[in-house]
């Protein structure tokens, strides 16, 4: 553990997207090597001062270091970024898959899985829902995420245990992770009586509005209904839109429509958005179009929706299962990448690692050679969606919370799990031993 208030750390190379351009220097790719240049890294050295970034400087000016009177962290050319910041999770969800395995793989058998385990088993007591999602939390802290937005599944004789359960942690966990909820329900909910009550509940836990959409008569009032309650409770909103391959499924289009509609100046994200992937492409770049015009942000979940879409049995997936993340970028759209369920009936494995989702993204997405900016996508994104200006950023007069990892390439960063990361939080180091599944043991 690192102890001194005042330390340089040098020779790291940080993406350029993350450095102030007068910093960089117009002419610096004169200077770099190909690879440098290529993955758009710029070499550099930090001062980190009373826990915060007090100065960078381009590695050229390394003789102005006060090297002999400060301690000297050596990052040896490795990557460093900012703490991650995960903008769709399932923390109540979470490391039950031993207890109700999704035997078939299907996203039907998720369903019934999450039911059984949830309503008719009655498993998420206080006790359970609180250490299993505090495990969640320590792995994500363990592997560098500063911020993460969980939905919350909110079925009536739950809601109460569960809202319970998330202020609790969120206060515990605050100075370590800003932690955010979403409700997830059916939207057809928030037009009843009790609907509006829960809408209130969530204001008052100082939430998100949010429910899964599907294609059903009546969709339009569904959604001027939630908008209205969420502008009413000045609320933002969050969405699971078009999780399926069928191309009939337009959900995230009436969806902009109804933000466009109804004036929501509010920030709207969706999530999943999967058959946009096997739409015409005129029709797929319409709802594009309308979803930049709305000021929505998209969120991909390419491990889980890797896992669940197009699983037949005995036959070979015909396709990825994830949204159109490069169209959507080259619009103008923000895009994220984050890492959904972990360990439950919806998508088996998983460890909240954002780099792992950031690796499996590039290869399932198409996101490298270039790489261009796409580590925003699990750091400043899903960050500004949150709203958290003060996170997923690498400036000076920001807490020194980064992730050193010795690769010095992209190429290296994606090739090995980088378990020998250093995670600093307020410029200390911090402990990133991973919490032991049998921790959990007691609880399958």
């Amino acid at each position: 553990m690192l102890e001194p208030s005042h330390y340089w750390i040098v020779n790291v190379r940080i993406p350029n997207c993350f450095i102030d351009s007068e910093i960089i220097g117009q002419n610096l790719e004169a200077h770099l090597t190909t690879t440098l240049q290529r993955d758009r890294l710029f070499p550099c050295h930090l001062e980190i001062r009373n826990g915060q970034i007090s100065e960078i400087l381009p590695s050229s000016r390394i003789a102005e270091i006060p090297t002999e009177s400060l301690p000297i962290i050596d990052g040896k050319q490795g990557i460093m970024i900012p703490c991650f910041a995960d903008l769709h999770t399932h923390l109540d969800k979470g490391h039950i898959w031993e207890r109700n395995p999704n035997l078939d793989g299907t996203f039907q058998g998720a369903l019934t899985g999450i039911y059984r385990d949830c309503t008719e088993q009655g498993n998420w007591n206080y006790d359970d829902l609180y250490r299993r999602m505090e495990f969640g939390l320590k792995c994500s802290y363990a592997h560098g995420t500063k911020a993460i937005r969980t939905h919350l599944d909110c079925p009536p004789h739950q809601v109460e245990t569960t809202f319970k359960v998330f202020k609790e942690l969120r206060e515990k966990w605050k100075e370590k992770i800003t932690l955010q909820a979403v409700s997830l329900v059916q939207l057809p909910y928030f037009s009843t009586h009790e609907g509006e009550l829960f809408a209130d509940a969530i204001a008052d836990l100082g939430g998100i509005i949010g429910g899964i959409a599907h294609m059903v008569t009546g969709l339009d009032q569904y959604l001027d209904r939630i908008f209205i309650l969420a502008a009413e409770r000045n609320l933002s909103a969050d969405f699971h839109a078009d999780e399926n391959n069928d191309p009939q499924s337009r959900t995230l289009h009436y969806i902009a429509e109804a933000s466009l509609r109804n004036n929501f100046s509010s920030q709207v994200v969706c999530g999943h958005c999967c058959s946009l992937a096997v739409q015409d492409e005129d029709i797929a770049n319409t709802t594009i179009d309308l979803v930049k015009e709305a000021n929505i942000g998209i969120v991909s979940l390419p491990m889980c929706n890797l896992y669940l879409q197009d699983r037949v049995a005995e036959r070979t997936p015909r396709w990825r299962g994830v949204t159109l993340v490069q169209e959507f970028d080259a619009a103008g759209v923000s895009v994220a990448l984050s890492s959904d369920n972990c360990r439950d009936p919806f998508y088996g494995f998983g460890d909240h690692d954002l780099l792992e989702v950031f690796s499996m993204g590039t290869k399932i997405s198409h996101l490298d050679t270039p790489y261009d900016n796409w580590i925003e996508a699990v750091t400043s994104r899903p960050a500004k969606l949150m709203g958290l200006p003060d996170v997923g950023k690498i400036e000076i007069g920001q807490a020194a919370d980064l992730v050193l990892f010795k690769a010095r390439s992209y190429n290296e960063l994606l090739s090995r799990p980088q378990s020998d990361r250093t995670v600093f939080r307020n410029g200390m180091a911090i402990d990133t031993t991973l919490p032991d599944y049998a921790e959990l043991d007691d609880l399958i």
